[in-house]
């Protein structure tokens, strides 16, 4: 494996993070507690593998700069993708670590509260790092 296989394996880590994070929250729409519990827990596993395998990628590609190529409205659409996807992904951890901790301390209000949030943006940073992923590696290759 080298480093330019990682984009895919992201993008893979992302899309697994995004189907546990929605089998989560059906679980807990019908109140299956264990079943949620378990599919947070393998959300954030994946999520925290991603992570680590988007550092080591970029640690590899250090100075190597990726650019989408494509001009017109696949180019508006990626900007506005990228732009909202990178504050969000840099909010997203510590809301995940803000919700996760009163759920292991037994504080479920807290835990819904929070959740109401942070859920909605964990999916959306998950999806659209899959689309940032899909634009520029697949749908509009460099040219």
């Amino acid at each position: 494996m080298t480093a330019s296989d990682l984009p895919l394996i992201n993008a893979c880590l992302n899309g697994l993070s995004t189907v546990f994070i929605m089998a989560g929250l059906v679980f807990i729409k019908k109140e299956e507690k264990q079943a949620h519990i378990i599919a947070m827990i393998s959300a954030l596993v994946t999520s925290t593998l991603f992570l680590a395998s988007y550092i080591t990628y970029h640690a590899l590609k250090a100075g190597v700069v990726t650019y989408f190529t494509h001009t017109g409205w696949p180019k508006t659409l990626y900007m506005v993708i990228l732009w909202t996807h990178i504050p969000l992904a840099i909010l997203i951890l510590p809301l995940i670590l803000l919700t996760i901790i009163p759920a292991y301390q037994a504080r479920y209000d807290k835990h819904r509260r929070l959740a109401k949030i942070t859920a909605p943006l964990w999916l959306y940073v998950s999806v659209t790092g899959v689309l940032v992923y899909l634009m520029l590696y697949v749908w509009f290759p460099a040219r």
